[in-house]
């Protein structure tokens, strides 16, 4: 595939690689730092860092794209993919969709049968372990939506049988944001209808 046939719409390739974050890096321990899997689920699980980093090592070279207009193409992303995990919990069949949590508050949702063929947890890139400002320890990766759908410092994963909005969706991102079919914003925001029923 040509670089040309690779950018998606009104994108632009960038050599460097912004940070764009909703508050400040937070401080994460290592030692304390855990992955939770909860909501519609036959079993609630929750990993340590340790035990994500034990699951099949993948490799992928992958496209990112932010919304802002800006694509960088062929990074190597090192990581496990999120469905090793999803396994792990067994969603129930009403779980339709994820609402990724992350340590810094930020929140976003996705398909789970988008979040299953696309998603890579990751923690390094290109040979290099990620950098706190993207993402350090784990960082979600999902090609196929826009750079806002790849939340960073995720914490968890809450299996939901209706779709909810996020973060940026509740300020007017588009629920879904497709690349190809520009999903980048909505007509009016999306207000959350549920909460949580654990603290993250």
């Amino acid at each position: 595939m040509s670089e040309q046939t690779r950018i998606p719409p009104r994108q632009k390739v960038v050599k460097t690689f912004p940070v764009l974050s909703i508050s400040s890096t937070p401080q994460i321990d290592i030692a304390s730092w855990r992955l939770k899997l909860f909501g519609l689920v036959e079993k609630e699980i929750e990993l340590t860092y340790e035990q994500v980093r034990s699951l099949p090592i993948a490799r992928r070279e992958a496209d990112f794209h932010c919304v802002t207009g800006w694509s960088r193409l062929g990074d190597v992303w090192e990581g496990i993919w999120v469905r090793e995990i999803v396994l792990l919990a067994s969603p129930k069949p009403e779980a339709k969709f994820v609402m990724v949590h992350c340590y810094d508050g930020y929140r976003t949702n996705l398909d789970l049968h988008v979040l299953i063929d696309d998603g890579m947890l990751v923690w390094a890139i290109n040979g290099e372990p990620l950098s706190p400002e993207h993402g350090f320890p784990l960082r979600l990766i999902v090609p196929s939506r826009y750079g806002w759908k790849s939340a960073k410092w995720v914490s968890a994963f809450e299996f939901m049988a209706e779709d909810e909005p996020g973060f940026w969706e509740e300020r007017g991102y588009h629920m879904r944001g497709d690349v190809w079919a520009e999903e980048r914003y909505q007509d009016q925001p999306v207000k959350r209808k549920a909460k949580s029923t654990i603290g993250l």
